[in-house]
């Protein structure tokens, strides 16, 4: 009879949140194979786990998966980990039970630590639809694929979750500042579970000057929001402003007092006048807009989308593709030539 393969979730940070049945099966198991012995050597010793170990990770993935499947065939019991969380998972594992099913051995998990639940659940974003992209292609190796796999993300109306180590964050901020636009919304998740823990919510434009100042430390989730996300509470937003209603704070009134307040400046300067009747009034943390209809509101959140959002409030609204565009390419004063581009051109092509 065949063994079982046991996929179990170590801690990402925090030593204490290894489950008991985890540390149950790690003892009871022929073998464990692990992504690098030393680093879980050093979890095994302090749960004082003296089981053998074995290696397992990316560039022997498949000739060891052949030889553990070989002796759970035996019926020895192997128990996977990682460095840490759950395998398979952005992590080693996913050729070895793929090869265990075909050859009809057990798989069962043990679930437990993972960087992308734990993220999820402290980011505030919006997590009933989300899609998970691990970590994106080398920028060095893989850089065609890097490409594709951001132009994909420019059209993804889910929240997005990758992972980042520190040495690539730079890169990748970059990146998407310049693929989904500089405003869009982000938070950044490091040292999960650890000490040090920390959430920082901000754009993109921000995140990168932050980062090009702050060099960055420990495992990153980024949660990066749907690309409608803007627009979620400009029908609120719209109709403050044509009652004359009070707008809770929050991104999208900063938006449009960010926008409202730069605008008035711009005319005083050219007006060579230091009088002004402010659009925007504050009150205890919020804001009311004065003097502007609810269109003119729809038009200012409008232009902080990058261009596909832009064309999706459209095609939202009941336009066809073909009059999004036009309508988009309008409210911007650029040609439909230039909206097509940003559509449907890969970066870097």
């Amino acid at each position: 009879m065949s063994g079982t393969l046991y996929l179990c979730a170590t801690p990402i940070g925090n030593l204490s949140d290894v489950s008991s049945r985890v540390l149950e099966t790690l003892r009871a198991v022929s073998l464990i194979a692990c992504e690098d012995t030393r680093n879980s050597k050093k979890l095994l010793t302090h749960f004082d786990i003296h089981t053998p170990l074995t290696s397992y990770h990316h560039h022997n993935r498949y000739d060891r998966a052949r030889e553990l499947v070989a002796q759970l065939k035996e019926g020895k019991d192997i128990a996977l980990v990682t460095d840490a969380g759950t395998p398979a998972i952005s992590d080693p594992g996913t050729e070895l039970v793929a090869l265990c099913h075909a050859e009809g051995i057990a798989v069962t998990s043990l679930p437990g630590a993972s960087a992308l639940t734990c993220a999820l659940s402290v980011s505030g974003a919006d997590v009933r639809r989300f899609v998970f992209e691990g970590f994106l292609p080398s920028a060095r190796e893989a850089k065609k694929e890097r490409a594709k796999v951001l132009s994909s993300l420019r059209r993804e109306e889910r929240t997005i979750v990758l992972y980042e180590a520190p040495h690539h964050l730079r890169k990748t901020l970059g990146d998407l500042c310049e693929t989904l636009g500089e405003r869009r919304q982000i938070i950044l998740c490091r040292e999960l579970t650890k000490k040090f823990e920390e959430v920082k919510r901000m754009t993109l434009s921000e995140a990168l000057a932050f980062y090009a100042e702050t060099e960055p430390k420990g495992e990153f989730v980024l949660i990066i929001e749907s690309r409608n996300a803007m627009l979620a509470g400009a029908a609120d937003v719209m109709t403050c402003a044509d009652t004359g209603a009070v707008i809770p704070d929050g991104d999208l009134a900063k938006t449009v007092a960010e926008y409202v307040r730069a605008s008035v400046a711009l005319e005083n300067d050219a007006a060579g006048s230091a009088d002004s009747l402010p659009a925007v009034e504050s009150h205890n943390g919020d804001l009311r807009i004065k003097d502007l209809s609810g269109e003119e509101i729809l038009q200012i959140l409008l232009l902080q989308l990058d261009v596909p959002s832009h064309v999706a409030y459209y095609e939202a609204q009941g336009l066809d593709r073909k009059a999004a565009m036009k309508r988009t390419a309008e409210d911007r004063g650029v040609s439909k030539r230039d909206i097509y581009t940003a559509l449907y051109i890969p970066q870097g092509e």
